[in-house]
């Protein structure tokens, strides 16, 4: 005797969460290489960072400080239990990129906007996963 599912509704409901996921997963690497490559370059001292910074005018300990976040926050996407702080903590930086884009360096602040927006889709995404972390973390 076979038992073969009367109807497949089961099937098909875990599919789309299932597929959402893998989703969120490849965003989530793709920004962490991305981010985190931008950070490990200003912290070798790329020319074109050094001088980016420069035109800041902040002085270069934020350039550091910003690679650091940025290789920090690369690594946290990377983590599963991290992975929604780390992009609410990547929200805030990018959301610094683009106003610095826009009205500091006075260029087109589309990039790290759109950066903005993955880090948004992840962090609403993985918040569950957040309030369970922050919830341990308080309770301690």
């Amino acid at each position: 005797m076979s038992t073969i599912p009367k109807n497949n509704s089961e099937t098909v409901a875990h599919t789309p969460g299932r597929a959402s996921s893998i989703g969120v997963w490849i965003l989530q690497v793709v920004l962490a290489a991305i981010i985190a490559g931008g950070g490990i370059s200003k912290l070798a001292g790329d020319p074109v960072m050094v001088d980016m910074f420069a035109d800041i005018g902040a002085g270069q300990w934020l350039r550091y400080l910003v690679g650091a976040l940025e290789v920090a926050g690369g690594v946290g996407l990377l983590i599963p239990a991290l992975a929604g702080l780390a992009s609410l903590g990547l929200a805030a930086l990018l959301t610094g990129a683009v106003i610095t884009d826009q009205f500091v360096l006075e260029q087109s602040p589309w990039l790290p906007l759109a950066f903005l927006v993955v880090a948004a889709v992840i962090a609403r995404a993985r918040w569950s996963r957040t309030e369970a972390v922050v919830g341990t973390l308080l309770r301690r």
